[in-house]
C-alpha cells in the first residue's frame, strides 16, 4: 500500500478549528503553556509521537503542540455513539478492543499511520501519578518497526496537576511541552532491539521531563 502524506483534509480543518478556538487558548492562557522546540515535528508524512501521560488533557495538549492532529486508540463503545462517532473519527482516534489484545491496536495504528497521521502512544500505556515513565511498553516501538517510521519523543510537564481529585474542573496550573529529537524506527520486531529502542525513547522523554518548568 502506497502511504500518504498528509492527514485527511476534513480531519486538518477540524483540527484546526478546535485548535485555535479551544485548545490552544486555554493551553497558552489558562495553563501558561511552554513548547520547546516545536520547529524539530515534521509537517508531513507519518511519525509515532511517544509521551509520558499523567493526565485526561494529555491528548489534546500533544495533538496542539505538534501542530498536526494526532490519531489516538479509543475504546471500541464510542464509536457506537451516533455524532460521537463522526467527530472522533475525523480526529483521527481508532476503536481498539479492550479483550482483543495488542493485535487489533498494531494494526489500528499501521492504518493510521498509512493514512499519513501522527500516531500518538503513551509509552507507558496508563497514566503515572507524577508524569514519569517508570515501566515503557514495547508497543510503540513494535508498530515503528513494522511501519519503518520514526519515532518522536515528547514530555509533558505539569498535567498531573489540572485534575484534582474529586473535582472536575481543570486547575490553572503551568504546562511545559518540550519535543525531542527524531528517534530512528527499529529494523526489526527482535526484542531486545525493541527493547534498546524502547528504552532510548523513556530515558529522552524523562531527561526533558526532569528539566521542569
Amino acid at each position: 500500500m502506497t502511504k500518504k502524506d498528509r492527514e485527511p483534509v476534513a480531519s486538518l480543518v477540524l483540527y484546526h478549528l478546535f485548535k485555535w478556538s479551544v485548545v490552544s487558548p486555554m493551553l497558552h492562557t489558562y495553563f501558561r503553556g511552554r513548547i520547546y522546540e516545536a520547529q524539530k515535528v515534521p509537517q508531513s508524512g507519518a511519525l509515532i509521537a511517544v509521551s509520558n501521560h499523567a493526565s485526561y488533557f494529555d491528548p489534546p495538549i500533544l495533538s496542539n503542540c505538534l501542530r498536526r492532529p494526532v490519531a489516538f486508540m479509543a475504546k471500541e463503545e464510542l464509536f457506537n455513539v451516533p455524532v460521537l462517532k463522526q467527530a472522533i473519527k475525523l480526529y483521527g482516534a481508532y476503536p481498539v478492543k479492550r479483550t482483543a489484545g495488542d493485535r487489533t491496536a498494531i494494526r489500528a495504528a499501521l492504518n493510521a499511520l498509512n493514512n499519513g497521521w501522527i500516531v500518538g502512544i503513551f509509552l507507558q500505556g496508563t497514566r503515572t501519578s507524577d508524569g514519569s515513565i517508570t515501566h515503557p511498553k514495547l508497543g510503540a516501538a513494535t508498530i515503528a518497526a513494522k511501519a519503518q517510521v520514526p519515532l518522536l519523543p515528547v514530555s509533558l510537564w505539569g498535567t498531573e496537576k489540572i485534575l484534582r481529585k474529586g473535582s472536575p474542573l481543570p486547575r490553572p496550573v503551568p504546562v511545559t511541552i518540550r519535543i525531542g529529537d527524531l528517534i530512528s524506527p527499529p529494523q526489526s520486531t527482535n526484542k531486545k532491539e525493541l527493547q534498546a529502542v524502547t528504552a532510548r525513547c523513556a530515558a529522552v522523554i524523562n531527561e526533558m521531563h526532569a528539566l521542569g518548568r
